[in-house]
Formats: C-alpha cells, structure tokens, sequence
C-alpha cells in the first residue's frame, strides 16, 4: 500500500499507534504483516492484541466503521496516479471483474477486488492495496440501495465506469426494473469529464462529456473446449460468460491496453464451477448467487453441457425479489420444464414456487433437508445444477456431491 501517516486516523475512535507510516489496512488479524493497521469491526475488538503481536504498527476500533475506511481508502486513492475501473450491473459483476484482472494482469501492474469485495468495507480495503507503481484498479461495486454506489464512487473516484446489465435484483429495495437502472446510473453520474461509461445497448446515459461504450450481443465461437470473444480465446464455455467477456474487453481497450490471443480466467469460487460426479456425471456449483435472469441462464447452461445425461437441478430461494418473488419462481420453474430439466429439487420458503411452473421435483424448507435428500436424488451420470441466492448456503449441498463414493 502506498504508506499513510498515522496521524490520518485521529478522531476516527480509539486508536493505539506505534509507528508513524502505516503501509498496509486490514480487517483480519490472521492476514496482519508488519507495518499494518488493523481495524477492528464488530468482534474484531477480541483480536486487537494478536493483531499487535503479528506486526501492527496501529490499531482502530473505530466510531464509524464505514467513515473510517472511506477516509483511509480515499487518502489512498488521492496519492495513486493508477486508473481505476468500476464494474457494477445485477449480475455479472464478480465474473467481469475476474476476467479484467485475467486480461490485464500479464501486461499491467493490476489490482483486484478479492472476491466479492464490492461494499462500504471491501471497496476501500481493495484501494488500500494500491502501490506506487500500481497502474490498473479494478473495482467490483455493490447496490443494495438508491445511493449506495454514488458513496462508494465518490471513494474510489473511477475513470471507467461498466455496467454489465440490469435485471430484477434488489427489488424490494428500488421497487423497479427502473429502479435498479437508476441505482446502477450513479456509477455513470459519478465518473469525471472525459471518462468512459461501458454499458448495455439499452442502458440510459444522459451524459455528453463522456465517451459511452454499448455493448450489444456479441458475437462468439467455440474452439476445442474454449470461447473466442473479440478474436481473444476464453477457458470457458458458458454462453453467460460471453457478455462479461465482452464488457472486460470494452475496458481493456478503453485502458489502451493490447487484447491477447489467448486468456485463462481464475474466477471466484461458486460461479459455475464444475466438478466430475460418479458415473460420468457432472455438477455445475453456481450456489454463490441467484436472480431470475441468472436462473435461467444457468438452466440453459445445465441443459446444454448435459448432453444425453439426466437434467437435475437443485435451487433454493432467489431472495430480495420483493412482491414479485412468487411470480419469478414460478416463471423459473416454468423454464426449468420447457428447457427440459428432468428433477427439480427446490430449497426454502419461497423455492415451492418453482413446482407450480410444471417441473418435476420435491420440495425441502432448508440445506439440512436438502443434503438428506442427495443420495436419494442424484444418480450416478447425472448432470446438477446447484444455484441459489446467497443466505441459502446451497454450496454445503455441492460439496456433499463432490463427496459422493465414484464406485
């Protein structure tokens, strides 16, 4: 990190400070080096001596836990001469950011969202990563709310701003489709004159001091195993993947950047992974997240890298959908029967609703039913699909399956 002085952090709440530079912020103590501040959210306070005792050279229990690392993660951003990218949309943002680094990373001094790092807490740790010699920053930015991404923009000050697409994500939040467009627009009200707003063919942009980059459906092709986009071959095959290529490239250009020939993407856990399954089976983890449009793509995708193998799928509440939540999940599960899944397993409250669209399956109201009911459910030579928004934790049901004896 590029080194702050520690007297940054007076009036941020009670602070312990043995050093006068500080070249690091962290939120965990297990992760401290010397040189660090560790910042103590929550119960974090119990891990202040272990923090000291790995190298901090301060420590914070702040008053405002968010104001503090906004300070810290825009006194960072204020000394890094690094261009920095902001990647947000209702699905898609994760992978798009994953697919970036991959893209960038050989040719620039790059750095990334961990993870999902996309909050008040994890978008200033990212841009308390930033070195001196850092010259890309690519940000993955969270909306849970009119006025979300507006604050985590005025931190991170992006030049690039991407919006992957806009879907019924959040909407007992911003009620709307509209809505969800609206929050998301604050990305592209906060870019500077002369930035870049990378968005879909249909995306609002009432800007005219910014260069606007719509991305429409690309065009694609596989080769042996991988997908080209934009003549740069991809480690992977899913068709959802490819408008997150396209928006990844949009960026690279726009970072003046060359394209390569070839890419290999390392992208986070629980989105798509895929794991062999006895009999010549397959599994497909996407148990990270789940929204209506990102059902039915991973539905299709199950369907398609099936082939002759039995159609199952095992999917748990798609949450935050508001007073439209029992008509997503039924339109789901009325997708999920016209594609041609073979058993539906359905996970939580709100999940009944996928039975109603004409699948075939069974109900369970939580995981733990839900892992009683695998050995019953998956044969070998199956193709699983596992999905879920994220509060279900249907990845306890993916690993159960990996666990499965092959003979």
């Amino acid at each position: 990190m590029i080194a702050l002085e520690a007297t940054l952090l007076e009036g941020l709440g009670r602070v312990e400070v043995r050093a006068d530079r500080i070249t690091g912020v962290q939120v965990d103590s297990r992760r401290i080096v010397p040189g660090d501040l560790f910042v103590a959210l929550g119960k974090g306070t119990d891990f202040l001596d272990d923090a000291l005792a790995n190298g901090a050279v301060a420590t914070l229990v702040p008053d405002d836990a968010f104001a503090a690392l906004a300070r810290l993660g825009g006194a960072v951003r204020e000394l890094s001469s690094a261009r920095v990218v902001a990647i947000t949309g209702s699905m898609g943002k994760t992978s798009t950011k994953d697919i970036l680094a991959a893209l960038c990373t050989p040719i620039a001094r790059t750095i990334a969202a961990e993870a999902s790092y996309n909050n008040e807490i994890g978008v200033p740790l990212t841009l308390c990563r930033l070195e001196e010699d850092t010259q890309v920053c690519i940000l993955e930015l969270a909306m849970r709310g009119f006025g979300q991404i507006a604050e985590l923009a005025a931190i991170a000050r992006p030049e690039i701003g991407a919006v992957t697409n806009v879907g019924p994500v959040h909407l007992e939040l911003v009620d709307s489709l509209e809505g969800v467009a609206r929050a998301k627009g604050e990305l592209i009200a906060a870019l500077p004159p002369g930035g870049t707003a990378i968005v879909p063919t249909d995306f609002p942009v009432a800007r005219d001091d910014i260069d606007v980059v719509r991305i429409g459906e690309p065009a694609a092709e596989r080769v042996d195993g991988r997908t080209v986009v934009g003549r740069v071959s991809f480690n992977f095959t899913a068709r959802h993947q490819v408008q997150n290529a396209a928006t990844a490239l949009a960026a690279l250009d726009t970072l003046d950047l060359p394209r390569p020939e070839t890419v290999e993407v390392d992208f986070a856990r629980w989105r798509g992974e895929e794991d062999e399954l006895p009999g010549g089976g397959l599994l497909i983890n996407d148990a990270y997240n789940a929204n209506p449009v990102s059902m039915r793509a991973a539905l299709s995708y199950l369907v398609e890298r099936a082939g002759p193998r039995r159609r199952v799928a095992i999917l748990g509440d798609m949450a935050e959908l508001g007073r439209t939540g029992p008509q997503y999940h039924r339109e789901v599960g009325e997708a999920a029967a016209e594609l041609g899944v073979d058993e539906l397993l359905a996970v939580g409250q709100l999940s009944r609703g996928y039975l109603e669209g004409g699948v075939s399956g069974r109900w369970v109201a939580n995981v733990h039913d839900a892992l009683r009911q695998v050995d019953e459910l998956v044969r070998p030579g199956d193709a699983v699909l596992v999905k879920a928004s994220r509060a279900v934790g249907l990845e306890a049901v993916a690993e159960a399956l990996t666990k499965i004896p092959t003979a």
